[in-house]
């Protein structure tokens, strides 16, 4: 196939195909958008917007941030919990039943091993954190530090990176599952036992690293479309022995076709539900960590856009700006914006704005400056106001209402 409707297919398959609703957003909406993207990855930058609300606002527009906040940290009889915290492609929310696969032993290792050995030698401050949690959850760990830990304050000669003992515990159990969020306070986790947030039907459920492998590779295909092994392994971040089978198996099964997309150097793999919408109109600002975009050599590959995320480049070596959304037009990424949400001043800040070498500056600037306009509206600003930085910046300024 060409890159084109490799293009296509993947955007399709991300959602950006569907129309955006015509009346306020629901939670059957949010649904639409999660049964696509399956995941929302979780960060701890504000400066604009908690990442794990923008790919939402990304596909359905202006949405009530409640929406994906009771979806996630809240359960009733009539509202189920339709999302928990676990690492999955990183730190994410995911889909209540997709817990049983992530705990099978498809995915790599991840960095919580490291506290194994705390855990181990400290097996009385493990039964304590529990101990405590089972008390006093959701509970965040600061309080859980307080009850068990006498004294003054603790070094932090680490840039906050010095976990306490017990930080390092509970991250320890969140990784392995026995802890995991049961609700937020701003965006501090409040731990809370895993019996008590997921229902007895999911956590009774025995999957074997193979059948875990398989189940989030198609799931992992369905929400990309078109995909190398390493894109598939990546969105979930298998082991690769256990991605590379799982690819043969569900290639034999008929979930995946084997294809040659023009110029990608690696074979690539198409889910058999996978569309070719013949356009893509509409338009989208994307963060930093959409899963459109965060596995940046597909990005690179899709939309030949050379996109870097920047926060941790000294300000003087930053190219395009500190916290900078692509913008996506009528299936192309056009232009990048740095963005800052001034909550003092009411005003969402384009700190810089650049756009591709081959786009319109005209068109670009104007239905870029009607998404920021409608982003700011939604995070509730005043105003947007252009920094006379980047070559899109006083095309764009021009047209700002």
């Amino acid at each position: 196939m060409s890159a084109d409707v490799a293009r296509r297919i993947a955007l399709a398959a991300q959602g950006f195909a569907d129309a955006r609703p015509a009346s306020p957003p629901t939670r059957r909406h949010l649904q639409r958008v999660l049964s696509r993207v399956r995941l929302l990855q979780l960060d701890s930058v504000n400066v604009a917007v908690r990442a794990h609300y923008m790919p939402v606002f990304s596909r359905l527009g202006a949405y009530p941030r409640e929406l994906v906040d009771d979806a996630a940290w809240s359960h009733s009889a009539r509202k189920p919990r339709l999302l928990v915290e676990s690492w999955a492609h990183e730190a994410s929310l995911v889909p209540v039943a997709d817990w049983p696969l992530l705990r099978s032993g498809a995915k790599k290792v991840g960095w919580w091993h490291h506290h194994t050995a705390i855990a181990e030698r400290q097996p009385g401050l493990v039964d304590d954190i529990l101990a405590v949690v089972k008390e006093l959850g959701p509970v965040g760990a600061g309080a859980i530090e307080r009850a068990l830990v006498a004294g003054g304050p603790r070094a932090k000669d680490h840039w906050g990176w010095n976990w306490s003992e017990v930080k390092k515990v509970c991250e320890y159990l969140f990784g392995v599952g026995a802890l995991t969020t049961g609700a937020r306070r701003g965006f501090e986790r409040l731990y809370d036992l895993t019996e008590r947030v997921l229902p007895p039907e999911v956590l009774s459920r025995s999957v074997t690293a193979e059948e875990g492998a398989r189940e989030l590779v198609a799931g992992a295909a369905a929400a990309l479309g078109v995909a190398t092994e390493p894109d598939l392994r990546d969105y979930y971040r298998l082991a690769p022995e256990r991605s590379r089978q799982a690819v043969s198996e569900l290639v034999e099964e008929g979930v995946l076709e084997p294809v040659a997309v023009r110029g990608w150097a690696a074979p690539a793999y198409r889910h058999v539900s996978a569309r070719v919408p013949r356009a893509v109109p509409g338009r989208a600002l994307l963060c930093p960590f959409d899963p459109l975009i965060w596995e940046r050599a597909r990005t690179e590959r899709i939309f030949d856009f050379h996109y870097r995320i920047e926060i941790y480049v000294p300000e003087a070596k930053r190219v395009h700006g500190y916290y900078v959304f692509p913008f996506l037009l009528d299936g192309e990424l056009v232009g990048r914006v740095d963005l800052k949400a001034d909550r003092a001043a009411g005003v969402l800040r384009v700190q810089a704005a650049h756009s591709e070498p081959t786009a319109d500056h005209g068109r670009v600037a104007v239905e870029l400056a009607a998404e920021l306009r409608h982003m700011a509206d939604w995070l509730e600003l005043d105003d947007v106001a252009v920094a006379p930085r980047g070559d899109l910046a006083p095309a764009l300024k021009a047209v700002v209402r």
